[in-house]
């Protein structure tokens, strides 16, 4: 199985990345992390973005807040999928970030999840795998099952509670 690369721009998104290491090992998903700065460390984050295909990764997740460069700086350098986390900042609460992440050129895409979105980029990731990997899209298949499953017993509990 292909590995995911996750990218972070400060060790202060790692509380963000946990949810998103959570949820990639749920799923037996193979992941490494780095921390690498767009702005600060662009050689390192391009040589990982350049070899990342090489190097056995299959989907790129970056967060990064603020200008929140980080995700197309991996974009510019892979044609492998780049999934950007926009993180919270104190300043305009993220949406400086989201609008970093989403607002890209033609000829570069990042899938953007939401602010702070650490589990649906690795759910993503995820998916993104999956069309390669049957083993892999039956356990999405569960996780959506079983989701709905809990808002239905939920539904049931609202119902009996408000219903007597």
């Amino acid at each position: 199985m292909k590995k995911v690369g996750i990218v972070m721009g400060s060790d202060s998104d790692l509380p963000i990345l946990q949810k998103t290491m959570d949820t990639l090992s749920d799923f037996g998903i193979p992941y490494e992390c780095h921390i690498y700065s767009a702005h600060r460390t662009p050689e390192e984050a391009g040589i990982f973005a350049r070899n990342a295909r090489a190097n056995g990764f299959g989907v790129i997740i970056a967060a990064a807040g603020m200008a929140a460069h980080l995700a197309g700086a991996m974009a510019a350098n892979t044609t492998l999928p780049v999934i950007g986390i926009p993180c919270k900042s104190t300043c305009l609460d993220g949406i400086d970030a989201l609008l970093s992440t989403v607002q890209m050129p033609s000829g570069i895409p990042v899938a953007t999840v939401a602010i702070n979105g650490g589990v649906n980029a690795a759910l993503l990731s995820a998916q993104i795998l999956a069309v390669g990997d049957d083993d892999l899209a039956a356990k999405l298949d569960a996780k959506r099952k079983a989701d709905a499953q809990k808002v239905l017993e939920k539904d049931a509990a609202l119902q009996a509670a408000c219903y007597k």
